[in-house]
């Protein structure tokens, strides 16, 4: 027995006073109609109904039941009626996760304009250096680099490139004598970098002119980006790091860059924006997604 229809039968049955009005109303036979209202007094074990040839009436059981399903099934329609604006209407709270390596320049103007086209939805914003699964967690969309999300149930639309930067503090370079100032001399110094990039520690550098590849041993190794960032600032030895998250120490003189004319491929990050696979996702994310790409997929534009 469909509990919730055999309810809205019994109680379309009680208004309107006869088993004919309840067809007529549901659009549905007579015969169905006694068959749901007998399947529910055997299911209660219990007569909701007095039947005579003249009226039919509710039994002081049958009206309260009656008054509880009536209750229950406006309950249900607000709730019904909230999913369905949800679905159509940005509102709620957005859940967002961003790598720590985005800057607020790449951010702010982005959930700045989306408070103004959506001020009914609330923004929660949570940065880190690591991913996390976006389901178990709760979040709605994130931007994180491109290929640390697996499973068939996200989809990942890639947006920018963040470029990186050679950087060493400055209490490293004093002890070194000074900055490299080539390719070759670089080599001769310590250098920082990411756990993942141990077994294969083959760099390429690119400038306007020229494209070369150096083998590079770290001396101190870590799987967290952050942490790279602590190790430069500590002076321990160079590092290769997403620039966006170096500019503020870079401003302020903690680290200085290293042959800023170089670039280095394998190190810059690739933003995509990752987000559930699920067909009927709520109006909030929907316009999320649409003004990231809007704002942030300049053609892969970097974010130098």
């Amino acid at each position: 027995m469909n509990q919730l229809q055999a309810m809205r039968v019994f109680l379309q049955v009680a208004e309107s006073g006869s088993f004919g009005g309840a067809a007529t109303n549901l659009k549905l036979s007579n015969a169905v109609i006694t068959r749901y209202v007998a399947l529910l007094e055997a299911h209660l074990n219990t007569q909701l109904l007095q039947r005579t040839t003249r009226c039919l009436c509710l039994t002081e059981a049958g009206r309260a039941y009656a008054d509880g399903c009536r209750h229950i099934l406006k309950q249900i329609e607000a709730i019904e009626a909230n999913a369905t604006q949800m679905s159509s209407v940005p509102c709620g709270t957005l859940k967002l996760f961003a790598s720590a390596s985005l800057s607020l320049d790449n951010l702010t103007p982005l959930l700045s304009t989306y408070r103004t086209h959506y001020p009914e939805v609330k923004l929660q914003l949570t940065l880190g250096h690591r991913p996390v699964d976006l389901i178990e967690n709760g979040f709605d969309a994130s931007l994180v680099a491109t290929g640390s999300i697996t499973g068939t149930s996200m989809t990942q639309h890639p947006l920018l490139t963040i470029e990186s930067a050679i950087v060493a503090a400055p209490s490293y370079l004093a002890q070194q004598g000074g900055a490299p100032d080539s390719l070759n001399a670089l080599t001769k110094h310590i250098f920082v970098g990411p756990t993942h990039r141990t077994s294969s520690p083959t760099w390429t550098f690119v400038n306007a002119q020229s494209s070369r590849q150096l083998t590079i041993e770290p001396a101190y190794s870590v799987n967290d980006l952050a942490k790279l960032r602590e190790a430069a600032l500590a002076g321990i030895g160079i590092a290769i790091l997403p620039k966006t998250m170096v500019d503020e120490d870079l401003t302020q003189g903690k680290l200085k860059r290293i042959l800023p004319e170089y670039s280095v491929p394998e190190a810059n990050e690739q933003i995509s924006l990752v987000y559930s696979s699920q067909r009927h996702l709520p109006a909030k994310t929907r316009a999320f997604i649409k003004l990231a790409i809007e704002l942030l997929a300049d053609n892969h534009r970097h974010a130098a």
